[in-house]
C-alpha cells in the first residue's frame, strides 16, 4: 500500500491572489501597511498565528492572534465570490484521478489551511470522496512539525517507507522528513525549486505531469 499525502495552497491549487488579498485585509483592518507579495507568500504553508508571527519580526506584541482572525474573515469573504475561486494547478486533476483508481494507494491532504477551507476546496473541485485522510492546522502544531503526517499514516495504516508528500514549501519537506516518509517537491509553487531542494526534496518537479513517472520510479525502488 501507498499514502500520497498533498499539500493544498501551492501544490493543488492556486490560491495565490486570495492569499495575499485576505493579508492584505487582515493589515488594513489593523491600519498597518501590507508586508510585501514576496514576503506573505514565504509564509504560505504555516499556521496563521506562526506566518503573522514571522512577519511581524521582532515584535513580541504583534497581535498575532487578532490578525488571523482578521485573515479568517477576509478570506472567507473573498473566496465567496465566485470569480475569485482558486483553480487547480493543471493537470491536478488527471493525477489525483489517476491515483484514486488505483489499487493499493490511499490519499490524503496534509495543509495548513482551516477545515473550514479545505471543506470548501474539496466541494468545489468534486474531491469529497477522494481522500481517506484530511489533515489540517486547526488539529495539529504548524508545519513543519511531523504530527500531520504521523497523523496521516496513522489514520492510513501506513507506514514512513510507504508514505510521499507533494508540497510546495520548505516547511513541507522538513515536516514528511521529520516523519520519515518521502518530501517530493512542487515546482510552480510559492517556494522556489532550490530552495525545496536544500531542505530534502527527494525530487523536485516542473509541472503535475511529471508526478506520476516519479511516483512509478518510486514504487519500483520502495518496499510496500
Amino acid at each position: 500500500m501507498k499514502l500520497v499525502l498533498f499539500d493544498v495552497d501551492g501544490t493543488l491549487i492556486d490560491s495565490q491572489h486570495l492569499i495575499v488579498a485576505a493579508m492584505e485585509g487582515a493589515y488594513q483592518a489593523h491600519d498597518r501597511p501590507p508586508p510585501p507579495r514576496n514576503a506573505i507568500l514565504s509564509v504560505v504553508g504555516l499556521s496563521l498565528p506562526q506566518a503573522f508571527a514571522i512577519l511581524a519580526g521582532d515584535d513580541p506584541a504583534f497581535p498575532a492572534a487578532s490578525f488571523a482572525d482578521a485573515y479568517k474573515q477576509a478570506f472567507f469573504r473573498l473566496s465567496a465570490d465566485p470569480a475569485q475561486q482558486a483553480p487547480l494547478f493543471p493537470g491536478a486533476m488527471a493525477v489525483i484521478d489517476a491515483l484514486a483508481q488505483r489499487e493499493g494507494v490511499t490519499l490524503g491532504l496534509a495543509t495548513g489551511k482551516s477545515r473550514r477551507g479545505v471543506d470548501r476546496m474539496l466541494e468545489l473541485h468534486g474531491f469529497t470522496d477522494i481522500f481517506a485522510t484530511v489533515q489540517t492546522a486547526d488539529d495539529h502544531p504548524s508545519k513543519p512539525a511531523p504530527d500531520m503526517v504521523l497523523a496521516a499514516m496513522a489514520e492510513a495504516g501506513a507506514g514512513a517507507a510507504e508514505t510521499v508528500l507533494l508540497g510546495d514549501t520548505t516547511f513541507d519537506m522538513e515536516m514528511t522528513r521529520a516523519a520519515g516518509a518521502l518530501p517530493i517537491g512542487a515546482g510552480w509553487g510559492y517556494h522556489p525549486p532550490a530552495a525545496l531542494a536544500a531542505a530534502g526534496a527527494h525530487v523536485v518537479l516542473d509541472d503535475f505531469a511529471a508526478f506520476l513517472p516519479a511516483f512509478e520510479r518510486l514504487c519500483d525502488t520502495k518496499p510496500g
